[in-house]
């Protein structure tokens, strides 16, 4: 691997011809990822993409004048301390920020590399025409402002905006809530009818770690077959189920952790404080999130969890 500082002149050329293709192609890429739910904003990446190509021609046409037909094969991951990105394009679904923020990063980032070779650079006319790339990309940035503005109106950003949201209540929101409700309240009643059988708190810990792990292996798995997301637009069903499983099994460690704590009334305390504390959590999400006045979300979600805490507490006493 070269260091940037050790490249000579054919060579920052060479690369700079490599990452305008690339760069090209991650556009596209983003380009296909948002088409389907942002329209606008692929029609964007895709101008981004033509003008990469357009950069690529003039910087090959430069190339070629000056080094001859020979282009050594020069990329990203062959040069120390370049610019590196991740594989963001290749990730679905994509996040409408944050592939706005990733191609502004992109041309930054591409600018610089093009002001630093030419600050390098003992060759005027070398030195000129970097200066002239780096002028060209911050164009390129300018020209994603302009293309923005043209395309993507405030109401056409409002409507993509809205679905970015609905995007995400489907693929996080909706499978980490069930998953929360599920591990906060179904794991209440072994719990505490443990707790109040044994008077025992680390026995009542290890029914705790286990009625939450099962829980969190059985709602995740039940999330991640309930369908594939190509008809829902729920995204990928791994994610989706790994998110809920995460959720359910972390919603049953909350009430559970405090049993580590030796004294028996004083654990059930805190375990019941942070049942309560798990309950206005799951509230406060449905009314943020799902759309539910907040009296009528904490009503039902207290209830549900109220009547399997009495469970648990009666079976345990019995």
């Amino acid at each position: 691997m070269k260091r940037f500082a050790d490249l000579t002149e054919q060579e920052v050329l060479a690369l700079a011809i490599s990452t305008e293709e690339e760069d090209s192609r991650i556009y596209r890429g983003f380009a296909e990822g948002l088409r389907a739910q942002y329209p606008k904003s692929a029609a964007v990446l895709d101008a981004m993409a033509d003008e990469e190509i357009r950069h690529r021609s003039w910087l090959f046409d430069l190339y070629r004048e000056k080094f001859g037909d020979y282009i050594p094969l020069l990329r990203r991951q062959d040069v120390k301390g370049f610019v590196r990105h991740k594989p963001l394009w290749l990730v679905r679904p994509l996040g409408l920020d944050e592939v706005r923020k990733y191609a502004e990063t992109m041309e930054y980032e591409i600018a610089r590399f093009y002001r630093r070779a030419a600050a390098a650079s003992r060759d005027a006319s070398i030195r000129q025409l970097l200066d002239r790339l780096a002028e060209a990309e911050d164009r390129h940035e300018a020209m994603a402002e302009r293309l923005e503005g043209e395309l993507l109106t405030a109401d056409v950003r409002a409507e993509e905006d809205a679905t970015a949201r609905r995007m995400f209540v489907l693929q996080y929101v909706q499978p980490g809530l069930a998953g929360l409700m599920d591990g906060s309240v179904s794991t209440l009643a072994p719990l505490f009818a443990a707790a109040f059988a044994t008077h025992d708190t680390w026995a009542t810990f290890l029914v705790g770690m286990a009625a939450s792990i099962g829980a969190g292996i059985s709602m995740g798995f039940a999330e991640a077959l309930s369908d594939d997301g190509s008809l829902t637009g729920r995204g990928s069903p791994w994610l989706r189920g790994g998110v809920c499983g995460l959720m359910t099994t972390l919603g049953g460690l909350g009430h559970t952790l405090p049993y580590l704590i030796p004294h028996f009334w004083v654990a059930t305390v805190v375990a019941f404080a942070v049942v309560v504390l798990e309950l206005a959590a799951i509230s406060w999400i449905r009314w943020r999130y799902m759309d539910t006045p907040f009296l009528s979300a904490t009503f039902q979600v207290v209830l549900g969890g109220v009547l399997v805490f009495l469970a648990g507490i009666l079976i345990g006493s019995a």
